[in-house]
């Protein structure tokens, strides 16, 4: 699966066009300038900064120190927004950075007057970003206290300091905000992660059992009956052939309740595989619609049902990837001896040729004697239509 033509190969997912998940780093160049696009839309209140130099309304050495000064300010504050929003990384270097913008803020303030007051307003945003909360609550107000005491020594400038104080607060608090959004996004992830991974060693444990129950009579039993057909040898040929021909049976058995107990592990049946696409959708702020999908149908073979739910979990996966879409709808029908499964997006949909995902699907479904189409979707985005053949023609019980 390519991007950003979310059905090509996955080769070029340095190509996505998504912009970053809440509390994850971006993953690639086109990432990183989306989340940078966004934080540097709030730089256009340096618009008062900029202007009071380019008006000339000081000397050509305090100019420079304005312009050099201020670049050093952006800098550092967009290293802090853009790198430590929300995280929990090199204290120092952060309490460095935020001392270096605040003492930055004031003798500009000081030195080169009241246009360089908004500054301060980026200096509590700074604090909302990269502070614990407990700390921002206290933070962000000593800022806007020092803003306004700096603001008095500065002539003519009361009545641009109280404009900022709002500001200042407001922005400090919101982004502070952000940052625990961010923090408890990023928990929530480490979590959902931790309980796969436990799920998983479970089912790990869960097949170590089943495989123990399973071989432990019949490998007992082939040890025993190996022992007596020993035994029996060379002055019993006929019992010691008959405990050699249990011994077949019982090996045949067990090897057919291994490969029943594997397959039963591997294969993905349609009511999981529906309840994990709700999740996924959900996570990802796409609109589910699944009342369409019943997944109860006495008719529909195991092999047939593992390969519906391996289309299913292969079309949601590329939907909350790569699709960009607001609405995803699944559907269960009889389609004559076939049972369909349709998932069907309002995203960009594809230009490409079918990538190794989509090609390997389609293989899957071809070995359960079932077929896959995809097309565009009736209103744009794309849809997938899987097809099982029934063992027998019947009716699919479908919610209005």
């Amino acid at each position: 699966m390519n991007r950003p033509n979310w059905w090509r190969d996955a080769a070029a997912d340095d190509e996505d066009t998504n912009a970053p998940a809440i509390g994850r780093s971006p993953e690639n160049r086109r990432q990183a300038l989306i989340k940078l696009m966004w934080i540097g839309i709030w730089m256009a209140y340096l618009g008062a900064p900029v202007s009071d130099l380019a008006e000339g309304h000081h000397t050509v050495p305090a100019t420079v120190f304005g312009a050099l000064g201020l670049l050093v300010f952006v800098t550092v504050y967009l290293l802090l927004v853009f790198r430590y929003t929300g995280r929990n990384l090199d204290r120092t270097a952060i309490t460095r950075a935020l001392g270096a913008i605040c003492a930055l803020a004031a003798v500009l303030t000081v030195t080169l007057g009241d246009a360089w007051l908004v500054l301060a307003v980026y200096v509590s945003v700074a604090f909302g970003a990269v502070l614990q909360p407990r700390l921002a609550r206290w933070a962000i107000p000593l800022n806007t206290v020092a803003m306004v005491g700096v603001g008095l020594l500065v002539r003519s400038s009361h009545d641009l300091m109280s404009a900022l104080v709002v500001p200042s607060l407001l922005g400090g608090f919101a982004m502070s905000a952000v940052g625990q959004m961010v923090r408890t996004t990023r928990a929530l992830r480490e979590a959902r992660a931790t309980v796969a991974q436990l799920a998983a060693n479970e089912e790990r444990l869960r097949l170590a059992r089943d495989l123990h129950d399973l071989l432990g009579h019949s490998l007992s039993l082939i040890t025993l009956k190996s022992e007596l057909a020993g035994r029996m040898l060379p002055g019993k040929p006929e019992q010691a052939a008959q405990q050699v021909a249990d011994i077949e049976r019982v090996s045949r058995q067990a090897l057919v309740d291994v490969r029943e107990a594997v397959s039963g592990f591997r294969r993905p049946t349609l009511e999981a595989e529906l309840a994990g696409a709700r999740t996924a959708l959900a996570a990802a702020g796409i609109t589910a619609d699944l009342h369409r999908a019943g997944v109860h149908h006495p008719d529909l073979p195991p092999d047939q049902e593992g390969a519906l739910a391996w289309a299913l979990r292969e079309a949601v996966t590329n939907v909350v990837r790569h699709s960009g879409a607001r609405r995803c709808t699944v559907t269960l029908t009889e389609m004559g001896d076939d049972l369909c499964l349709t998932v069907t997006d309002d995203g960009r949909g594809t230009t490409g040729p079918h990538g190794n995902g989509l090609t390997g699907l389609a293989e899957r479904l071809q070995l359960a004697d079932g077929r896959l189409e995809t097309g565009p979707g009736g209103h744009g985005g794309f849809t997938l239509r899987a097809l099982a053949p029934l063992s027998r023609s019947a009716h699919l019980p479908v919610e209005p």
